[in-house]
């Protein structure tokens, strides 16, 4: 996706009200973009958006018989769309569409959009098709953000990203929340790899910073290790439990 047209923080929240769009408080979200925009490059950022690319063409040359297998299962089994496309916040307050397999009944997105955490986790539950709880079990509804990380738009090591109107919020409760913006959000995290979803927004956040300071090659092949040794588990466990 070209830089020049991606949507940021800055110009959603300036535009004329759109009711499509979340609404976002000026004042505030501009100046976390800004804070984030200013935060210095490092060549660490540099040598991880190659292992991002690397990994991203490997895995995507690998899965793309899976994926083909499981676009194919979605629309037998709960037709169009096969693909879900939500508005996630990314690297210095760009918004993109973050890419999955659709696991939800239609319209569920306006059913359980306003939720979040565990609230979310409960309703989620609720709206998911028979093939998308299997997808959601072992992850592989993932496997189209594969595009996101070649575009730019995540990493494989990241915070999870987060939809707009959730930033706004968490930025007003969590004063340093708006540093997420600072590196792009990732298919897997620290907290993720540590305890799981079920944590409180403040300890995931915790985990973010600690990724943000600490990045480095080693920390980004050892978590995606783990993430990896963990969904190949998921996979054997969700295959056993559809035998």
């Amino acid at each position: 996706m070209p830089g020049g047209s991606r949507t940021t923080i800055d110009a959603v929240a300036t535009a004329p009200p759109n009711l499509d769009e979340p609404r976002l408080e000026d004042t505030l979200i501009r100046s976390y973009t800004r804070l984030a925009s200013d935060a210095p490059h490092r060549r660490i950022d540099l040598e991880l958006r190659a292992l991002d690319v690397f990994f991203a063409l490997l895995f995507g040359v690998v899965l793309t018989p899976v994926a083909l297998l499981i676009a194919a299962l979605v629309l037998a089994t709960s037709g169009r769309p096969v693909l879900y496309r939500g508005l996630r916040v990314g690297r210095r307050g760009h918004f993109f569409p973050m890419l999955k397999f659709r696991t939800l009944r239609p319209g569920a997105e306006e059913r359980i959009g306003q939720y979040l955490g565990e609230e979310l986790v409960q309703r989620t539950e609720e709206e998911l098709t028979r093939v998308g709880r299997w997808l959601k079990a072992t992850q592989l509804d993932e496997i189209p953000q594969l595009l996101n990380v070649l575009r730019g738009e995540m990493s494989f090591v990241g915070p999870r990203p987060i939809r707009p109107r959730f930033f706004a919020e968490l930025a007003r409760e969590l004063p340093q929340y708006w540093q997420r913006l600072v590196v792009p959000p990732g298919l897997t995290g620290f907290a993720q790899v540590r305890h799981g979803y079920a944590t409180s927004m403040a300890e995931k956040l915790a985990h973010d910073l600690e990724w943000i300071a600490d990045r480095s090659v080693r920390l980004y092949l050892r978590t995606l290790a783990v993430t990896a040794i963990r969904v190949l588990g998921q996979v054997s466990a969700g295959i056993a439990g559809r035998a």
